[in-house]
């Protein structure tokens, strides 16, 4: 059985999102996380962006910008969410994150429920 892509660093940010979830608590405003992750992947020495915007084009002119929330070691792309379920939507827009940043991973973390829920998503390359 081939590894899985990012696999180590997935499971790494996976971690630092538990330790978030833990101590901050449940179900607060999706930016919360987001800026709970920065303070621990800089206690982690994981190096990530926040907010990087990735212009998109058509025929040449730029048309808009898509802002992933974060992204680490310049590999995986994360989203974090306070929604009852990931749902088709979320995936969709991961995967046009993916798309437009020219990476292959991203995680999906949901901070709303007790437990913490996560959706690991590959684009392949040839998508």
């Amino acid at each position: 059985m081939s590894e899985l892509l990012e696999e180590e660093l997935t499971y790494r940010i996976i971690g630092c999102a538990m330790k978030v979830h833990t101590e901050v608590g449940h179900g607060l405003r999706e930016k919360t996380y987001e800026r709970g992750l920065c303070v621990d992947f800089r206690h982690e020495t994981i190096a990530f962006s926040q907010q990087k915007v990735y212009p998109v084009h058509y025929r040449g002119e730029k048309i808009d910008d898509y802002i992933p929330d974060l992204e680490v070691e310049d590999r995986v792309i994360v989203d974090t969410k306070t929604v009852e379920k990931i749902n088709d939507e979320h995936r969709g827009q991961m995967l046009n994150y993916l798309k437009i940043s020219g990476r292959q991973v991203g995680l999906i973390l949901n901070f709303k429920h007790v437990k913490l829920e996560w959706e690991r998503l590959v684009l392949e390359q040839n998508c």
